[in-house]
């Protein structure tokens, strides 16, 4: 099975910095983001005023084309003007999860060579600055802009986004009104000197090792990826209420880069996710789009049971895992929706390379994840490489403008997804149909999706194996009728030790691994089922917990 999906109109050669200046140029006096918690407001024309004087910020404090720069936030207002000014300045911009906890930041920071680091104040009451101390002990002693560290060698600038002075570190507000006049204008005349097909943003993916892998992604992926997902969405002119992370790319590209070339408006209802005020943010801006993971959704529609609010809501998008069909249906009785979208794809492929159409019958919603993306190619092979006939499950590999540069400095790890031919392998086990409808039956992969957040367990298992009680331990997935998913460790003690609770594991693992990646349930054996040739069989663990629970 393979198809080539042409495409109805030309790819569009520009950087994400130029789309953002057709937009602001064309629709600047329209809304491109309300943040609702924070109560402020932004139009494309200040979106583009603030993320040039922002970018001229960067480049007088000595950063140059295809530097890394760091952000460290949650939900925030800034986020977007960050990131639209590193693009403007032809940085490289690097998404950290605002959940990491010292040594994840440490690990992904040394991994891409970092130079500058914007963090917001603090995430669910933990201060950043404080967690930075721990990998940069040197920040207390040094002057803005001279950080010279041990651990992060290619750091040498720190930015807090607060009205406090810290030491070491500048204030993000003193960066962007720094530059003159002159030099924010220069913004505008450096945009043709950047390639689109240069790369414009650094993704962590985790893999078998557990550690993250950086996929380095171009402007050229990013902008058509988002001119052919808000299209199909149906995004142009409309409100957006955005409940997921802007630092993954269901928010950077199926969100904010979908609403930028079709002049949406994103909704961002809470600094962190909150159900209520997700809901209330819907009601009181009238948005007409919900976006979301399915746990989002499950949240929605048991909150609007018990709130009733009268919404205007028409339209949901599901991704991040795949969505039940029962959840499709309560979302539309509960919300009050006309339609529900599904969106599917891999941060590899620049987020989507399958989604819902327009016109599709509610039958494809329910049964597919949608159709092929304009410009993209996609085959079925089974283990040997081999084409398998239309309807028949195997891996799926897709091919176009939209694939990864490669993982950021690791050739090895590229080919083993990636092959010459520029064939993007998913990992997915897949139903391609003649129609260009595809199903997604099964992950090859070991993957967790716990809620939205992917998860790996040799790294979950790379933290448990270090705590003094335990001799081996295995993560599986387990369902949950919230998350989709959660994670069960299965331990097996040292000799002379007697008993492990699971409190005692949670709170060995705090601080260590963020907060999501912490095993819900706690199964302790004597010994492991495996195959011959030593590999734990986790399936049957999954067996085991499925039995037990019965």
């Amino acid at each position: 099975s393979y198809l080539h999906n042409i495409g109805k109109y030309p790819l569009a050669y520009l950087t994400i910095g130029q789309e953002l200046g057709r937009i602001a140029s064309e629709y600047g006096d329209r809304e491109a983001f309300v943040a609702v918690q924070e109560q402020k407001r932004l139009t494309y024309d200040q979106l583009r005023l603030e993320a040039d004087r922002l970018a001229a910020g960067f480049r007088s404090l000595g950063l140059q084309k295809g530097d890394r720069i760091g952000l460290w936030a949650p939900n925030v207002i800034s986020w977007p003007v960050v990131f639209y000014a590193a693009a403007r300045a032809g940085l490289i911009f690097v998404a950290l999860n605002p959940a990491y906890e010292a040594p994840e930041m440490e690990y992904c920071l040394q991994k891409v060579g970092v130079k500058a680091l914007v963090t917001s104040e603090s995430f669910r009451n933990k201060p950043y600055y404080d967690a930075l101390l721990k990998i940069l002990p040197e920040l207390q002693t040094t002057s803005p802009g001279k950080l010279s560290s041990c651990n992060i060698p290619s750091l040498s600038h720190v930015i807090v986004d607060s009205e406090k002075d810290f030491p070491g570190v500048f204030r993000l507000s003193d960066v962007a009104s720094t530059p003159s006049s002159e030099q924010v204008q220069e913004i505008a005349g450096i945009q043709d000197k950047i390639d689109p097909d240069s790369g414009c943003n650094i993704q962590f993916t985790s893999g078998t090792t557990g550690k993250p892998k950086a996929a380095l992604l171009n402007h050229f992926s990013f902008v058509n990826n988002g001119i052919h997902i808000g299209e199909n969405l149906e995004f142009r002119g409309r409100k957006i209420l955005m409940q997921v992370p802007f630092f993954h790319v269901y928010g950077v590209v199926i969100t904010m880069l979908a609403s930028l070339s079709h002049y949406a408006t994103i909704v961002l209802p809470s600094i962190t996710y909150n159900p209520e005020r997700s809901l209330r943010a819907i009601r009181e801006e009238k948005c007409s789009v919900i976006n979301g993971t399915p746990t989002m959704h499950v949240d929605l529609v048991k909150k609007q049971r018990e709130l009733k609010l009268n919404l205007e809501a028409e339209i949901a998008v599901s991704g991040g895992a795949l969505c039940p069909p029962q959840l499709l249906r309560d979302m539309k009785s509960e919300l009050g929706l006309k339609k529900v979208k599904n969106v599917y794809g891999l941060t590899e492929d620049s987020a989507v390379c399958f989604n819902t159409l327009p016109h599709d019958e509610e039958s494809k919603v329910l049964e597919t994840v949608g159709h092929m993306q304009d410009h993209i190619e996609a085959k079925v092979i089974d283990a040997e490489g081999n084409l398998v006939p239309f309807g028949t499950p195997g891996e799926l590999c897709v091919r176009g403008y939209f694939t990864m540069l490669g993982y950021w400095e690791d050739e090895a790890k590229t080919k083993e997804v990636l092959g010459e031919d520029r064939w993007l392998k998913t990992g997915d086990q897949f139903v391609l149909n003649q129609d260009g409808y595809g199903q997604v039956v099964g992950r090859l992969k070991d993957m967790i999706i716990r809620g939205g957040e992917n998860i790996f367990p040799k790294e979950v298992e790379n933290i448990l194996v270090t705590c003094p009680q335990i001799a081996e331990a295995y993560v599986v997935g387990v369902p949950d009728e919230r998350l989709g998913e959660e994670l069960c460790a299965f331990v097996r003690l040292r000799d002379g030790v007697q008993t492990l609770s699971l409190e005692e594991v949670k709170e060995f693992c705090r601080g260590k691994i963020s907060y999501f990646k912490i095993p819900r349930y706690l199964r302790i054996v004597d010994d492991f089922p495996k195959t011959t040739s030593g590999k734990v069989q986790k399936f049957i663990l999954q067996k085991k917990f499925k039995h037990e629970d019965e």
